[in-house]
């Protein structure tokens, strides 16, 4: 069985129409060769060996997520200095209006306007907004980055965002900063990327707390990332408690490893059910970016 078949026989006896993967990497060709490149030097937020699994052309890797089933996935991009994100942005909304599956995507970085190109991307169709507080190396808290939640919070745009400390820690990651940003802008629509990983049982605190606070899968559970960041088996119970606010995630095309792998050591964790997975896999995204139970 090749790799499509596997990825579809997980879902389809699902019943659901397809996946919603929250967390996918789309950029323009350069900046994606220099994240690459990036990934194969093992950079120091990298850490380790960290090999590319699907590093074909833009056109290849859309096929490969269609053939796998994926009825909407995000262009995740992320800029690491000041006078990078609009761009993005614009790249961004020319990709997704090229793209229909796409959800469009735009980021924001703690800078002089940042405020009005958010309003602008969001005028401009934007269904999802991406924070990499890691490579971006900047506190979510930063006063220039106030207006940009408080308009995020107020259009309800939900916002993918790595703040976890791992694959290595950057000078502000972790809760902390975000439970500050949730503090004064409490209606923000946060996905915590990667569960939090290795913070899982504080995020997992957060969404508790603040019930606009989402976590996707994104590499959790497999053992790339259980050989450094396991999840506490003690966290299961709340892992599935919250199944309604929990997204899948694959971070395609970066992963070191397979899709079907992604998939399949969800179905492995202990406790979960064909409910569970329904939600996570579909049903929950499906509902936050409001596209309906079956495929357009």
């Amino acid at each position: 069985m090749d790799e499509s078949a596997a990825v579809r026989a997980i879902w389809e006896p699902l019943g659901i129409p397809g996946i919603v993967d929250v967390h996918t990497h789309f950029m323009p060709t350069r900046v994606m060769d220099k994240v690459w490149q990036y990934f194969d030097a093992a950079g120091p937020l990298v850490g380790r060996t960290w090999p590319i699994t699907y590093r074909t052309d833009e056109a290849e890797r859309l096929r490969t997520l269609r053939s796998f089933g994926v009825r909407a996935f995000t262009s995740l991009i992320y800029p690491h200095k000041p006078d990078m994100a609009a761009w993005l942005n614009q790249w961004a909304a020319h990709f997704a209006s090229t793209t229909p599956d796409c959800l469009s995507t735009a980021t924001f970085y703690p800078e002089p306007g940042a405020a009005e190109y958010v309003t602008a991307a969001i005028e401009g169709g934007t269904r999802v907004f991406k924070a990499h507080v890691q490579v971006g190396g900047y506190d979510p808290t930063d006063p220039l980055l106030d207006s940009v939640w408080g308009v995020v919070a107020e259009a309800g745009v939900p916002v993918v965002i790595h703040c976890g400390s791992g694959p290595q820690p950057g000078p502000h990651t972790g809760p902390g900063p975000v439970a500050a940003v949730l503090a004064r802008h409490p209606g923000l629509r946060l996905v915590v990327a990667h569960m939090g990983m290795p913070e899982y049982g504080e995020f997992l605190d957060l969404a508790e707390r603040h019930p606009d606070v989402r976590l996707d899968t994104t590499m959790a559970f497999t053992p790339f990332v259980e050989e450094d960041h396991p999840f506490p088996p003690s966290e299961r119970p709340r892992l599935l408690a919250l199944g309604d606010r929990i997204l899948f995630g694959s971070d395609f095309p970066n992963i070191p490893y397979g899709y079907l792998e992604a998939m399949r050591v969800l179905t492995e964790v202990p406790g979960v059910d064909d409910d569970w997975l329904r939600g996570v896999l579909h049903d929950n995204a499906a509902t936050l970016f409001g596209l309906g139970a079956t495929a357009s």
